[in-house]
């Protein structure tokens, strides 16, 4: 496990602060489902429905839709293809192992993409802003930092239901 990213911990940049929050969070979440039994994988324990599964493709998705769909501007196949019928879904052949792979893959292009991207650069135009100014990368990561931290904090509840432990 990655430790924590102090606020005291010396960074050479903005960036690398970025990466080692990102860095950390991916990894906790990777660790935590990893840490599941198996039934616990597919099945949800809140109301809302969702499973640790699914949690982790949505992750690869926000960070599938935010660094290559919106800011590199790339062309994207299926940018929201962790959804279907208006929620989270995982397919039967989706195993956690391949999609821990899918989420560490997808961070180590967007690793990439800030360690050679100057923070105020600007995305490139596109569906992914639905008509407005594309957001600088900065914004981008800022955004990528609350989805993370959120959903991190909803899968700290699912791990301690499901095997009692609690914490990073």
């Amino acid at each position: 496990m990655l430790p924590f990213p102090e606020p005291t911990a010396p960074a050479s940049s903005r960036g690398e602060v970025f990466l080692c929050y990102l860095d950390f969070f991916r990894a906790t979440a990777i660790a935590k489902v990893e840490a599941l039994p198996e039934a616990d994988l597919r099945r949800s324990r809140l109301p809302s429905g969702w499973t640790p599964l699914e949690l982790l493709k949505h992750l690869t998705h926000v960070e599938l839709r935010w660094i290559e769909w919106g800011f590199e501007g790339r062309q994207v196949e299926n940018p929201w293809g962790d959804w279907k019928n208006d929620r989270w879904q995982v397919d039967p052949g989706e195993t956690r192992e391949s999609l821990t792979t899918c989420l560490r893959t997808q961070g180590e292009h967007t690793s990439e993409v800030v360690r050679t991207t100057d923070l105020a650069a600007v995305g490139q135009p596109g569906p992914r802003w639905r008509g407005a100014e594309p957001a600088t990368l900065e914004r981008v990561l800022f955004h990528l930092l609350q989805e993370y931290a959120r959903h991190l904090g909803h899968l700290d509840v699912v791990a301690e239901l499901a095997t009692g432990e609690t914490g990073e």
